[in-house]
């Protein structure tokens, strides 16, 4: 089920981006929420005004960055290293990730993300997350170039 806003109320940071943008929410808005929550109890740092200092993304933009250099756990807060089950973290971070995905028909239902969460089956590969922009710096740009 969609809806149509007239207003827009929530919490930037938070609001998936069809309802950011468009003012469209559905149950997938919720998921998108859920995704972000998740992805700040691992860094324990809020998505809002976190701007990573290497590549200026946003804590979502960072995880997805992280994950696809297959460097996920580096996004685990400092005081949790040593007390971690590494697979369960890396777990949360990949359903995190598919929670925040762009579109909302490739966000998994709750239901799905509860029965992931709880199992150790395989999971689906995400794609990219939500108000994420690829930055290409000055020396990709000039390599590829020649």
């Amino acid at each position: 089920m969609e809806a149509n806003t007239n207003r827009i109320v929530g919490t930037y940071g938070y609001m998936s981006p069809e309802y950011a943008g468009n003012s469209m929410f559905s149950i997938k808005s919720d998921v998108y929420s859920f995704g972000v929550l998740m992805l700040e109890i691992v860094y324990e740092e809020k998505n809002r005004g976190f701007v990573h200092n290497e590549h200026s993304n946003s804590l979502i933009g960072h995880a997805w960055v992280l994950h696809k250099e297959g460097r996920s756990l580096e996004l685990v807060a400092n005081c949790l290293c040593g007390s971690i089950n590494a697979s369960q973290v890396l777990r949360s971070i990949h359903v995190g990730l598919l929670c925040v995905q762009h579109r909302p028909e490739d966000r998994p239902p709750m239901t799905s993300v509860i029965m992931m969460l709880g199992s150790e089956s395989p999971l689906p590969l995400p794609e990219k997350p939500g108000f994420f922009i690829e930055i290409v710096t000055e020396d990709a740009t000039h390599s590829s170039s020649m």
